[in-house]
């Protein structure tokens, strides 16, 4: 399939529980029908238990397209189990975060968002795995953790965006550093034994935490992961850092280590939980790894993600 109009068989899942979905709830099949795509089933989830139930229900009835609406969590369960699938993902930004969408310049409000949907055009991209679950755009152990921990349904409803910073501050003034091993089992890096960390992090896409930037060249189809571990330092370093979240220059820092690879194996001194798109669902030790364009998912026609897809979906040929 190669834009959204061929689809003949179209399910939609709604979080009414993400920061807008209860308000786009009654609006999105209306909407997509008369937008030319139909006919439409609308399951919604009203809970967030009820979300991955609901998504393996719809999965396994076979849609062209899944067009799914919530926040970065719900699109990464979601773009989980239509991976390595023929399915193909549509995604409408109703959370707070909303960074996979930004990834793929997808906008935010429901009527552009589904006029971009329409009129889009299907792309393949990255998958990342911790231990096999599934994330889109960061995952992550240390400050991260205790910033998810704080970011109830209510400041993110009432705050938007700036609930973010708000809940780093606090989280960071409450931080117990700590140590970690990096290995890399393909080789491509030797391994790493880093101490007084705040944050070790692998990115998959390009944005996270509300519009940070994973790296400067970060794509969401280089097929590669990008690793960074920020020492704790003194406050004066993590000011600096966080003037240069926004494109990613951070990574340059003194303070942080960065590479790129394909698989990392992470250990650390204690356990700590590892925080997928906003979801801690897993924990050290714990291994990443890429799953190369395993995700069709819809952009707008002026999206520039997903631009090395063309020359990465091509067959590779037998040498002469």
């Amino acid at each position: 399939m190669r834009t959204a109009r061929e689809a003949r068989n179209v399910a939609v899942v709604v979080n009414a529980g993400s920061r807008r979905g209860a308000a786009a709830l009654d609006r999105t099949a209306v909407m997509l029908e008369g937008a030319g795509l139909g006919p439409v089933r609308t399951h919604p989830v009203r809970d967030g238990a009820e979300l991955a139930a609901t998504l393996d229900r719809v999965v396994a009835d076979g849609p062209d397209l899944l067009v799914v609406g919530g926040g970065d969590g719900t699109v990464s369960c979601a773009a989980g189990r239509v991976a390595g699938t023929e399915m193909t993902l549509g995604v409408l930004p109703l959370g707070t975060a909303n960074d996979f969408a930004r990834t793929l310049e997808i906008p935010t409000p429901l009527s552009s968002a589904i006029a971009a949907l329409v009129e889009g055009h299907v792309v393949d991209v990255d998958l990342g795995r911790v231990d096999g679950r599934a994330f889109l755009n960061v995952a992550s152990a240390g400050l991260s953790v205790a910033v998810t921990e704080r970011l109830t349904p209510g400041p993110k409803r009432r705050l938007g965006p700036v609930a973010y910073p708000v809940a780093t501050l606090a989280a960071y003034r409450h931080h117990r550093p700590f140590t970690a091993r990096l290995e890399f089992p393909d080789g491509d890096h030797g391994a790493l034994d880093l101490t007084d960390l705040l944050q070790v992090a692998v990115g998959n896409g390009r944005h996270y935490g509300g519009g940070n930037a994973v790296a400067p060249n970060a794509s969401i189809d280089d097929h590669l992961l990008d690793v960074y571990a920020i020492e704790r330092g003194r406050l004066r370093d993590h000011v600096s850092i966080a003037r240069l979240l926004r494109d990613g220059s951070f990574v340059e820092h003194h303070r942080v280590h960065h590479l790129t690879t394909r698989r990392l194996r992470l250990t650390t001194d204690r356990a700590l939980g590892i925080n997928l798109d906003g979801e801690v669902v897993a924990s050290t030790p714990a291994q990443f790894e890429v799953e190369r364009n395993a995700v069709h998912v819809v952009v707008p026609r002026t999206s520039r993600a997903a631009v090395l897809d063309g020359a990465r979906a091509e067959p590779e040929r037998d040498a002469p």
